[in-house]
């Protein structure tokens, strides 16, 4: 009996979570974008090794600090290289705050690079909300991106000139634990998220609609304060041009640590 509630309960938190799933899946879809003609398609398949750090210093204060090592043709070549680090402000157990800076830089890739591999300053400021629905973690992160982006034209590549690109980005995630092991020491368990990517104002490319990504995970449990996840990103980003469609494939590999940089009080 208890694992047929536990089956039950486990069902509707994914219909209801696959429901905002499929909303937010819509509006990306009915994005408008400037540009009508026919798009054509092109398929990469990556492999992104990944640290997500989020460490209190004090009750309210913490620096997150992000690397993504991002490859392509099956972990071959260098997709993209992006460091994040950030000050995080706790305002209660359902909100943080987060401010800070990434670098990053994109290599050429795919049936349709660019003219080099090029830079980015990014500056971004975020939201991340939290509860619960029945036993799952779900989250909402809201984030604005200010993009300095190089152009580095062939076959020169240095630095030409700096264009300023805002996006606005929205992630729903759930994380639904697995029914392995005693109450509490549940190590298992299934992460999913949807995240869209909009770009506004005046230099917005020939879309609005930049990226959405999709995204499934096994998620263990190493320790309290860290995480492993083993995951599959589909990744569809519309390139600026408004003819180029990527539809990429890529398996993640990704540690999460909350461990505190301060010590405990005696």
């Amino acid at each position: 009996m208890f694992i047929f509630r536990l089956r039950r309960r486990t069902r509707n938190v994914i219909r209801q979570f696959g429901r905002a799933a499929f909303l937010l899946s819509l509006l990306w879809l009915a994005l408008p974008s400037r540009s009508q003609g026919q798009t054509t398609q092109d398929s990469n398949f990556h492999g992104w090794l990944m640290y997500f750090g989020d460490h209190p210093v004090s009750d309210r204060w913490g620096v997150h600090l992000e690397a993504q090592f991002r490859r392509t043709n099956g972990g071959l070549a260098p997709q993209q290289l992006l460091l994040r680090p950030a000050l995080n402000y706790t305002v209660n157990s359902h909100l943080t705050l987060t401010g800070g800076y990434a670098f990053v830089r994109t290599s050429r890739y795919g049936d349709f690079p660019g003219a080099a591999a090029f830079p980015e300053n990014r500056f971004f400021e975020q939201g991340l909300i939290r509860h619960k629905l029945g036993k799952v973690g779900i989250q909402h992160r809201l984030r604005l991106e200010q993009r300095l982006v190089g152009s580095v034209p062939a076959p020169d590549f240095d630095v030409e000139s700096w264009e300023t690109r805002h996006r606005f980005r929205y992630m729903l995630r759930g994380d639904i634990p697995l029914p392995f092991g005693s109450r509490g020491n549940r190590r298992f368990g299934i992460g999913l998220y949807d995240e869209v990517f909009y770009q506004f104002g005046s230099n917005h490319g020939a879309r609005y609609l930049d990226q959405n990504r999709a995204y499934g995970a096994l998620t263990y449990k190493i320790t309290k304060n860290n995480r492993l996840e083993f995951g599959y990103l589909h990744q569809y980003v519309a390139q600026r041009n408004g003819r180029i469609v990527e539809h990429n494939h890529t398996w993640q590999v990704a540690l999460f640590s909350v461990t505190p940089f301060r010590r405990a009080k005696q």
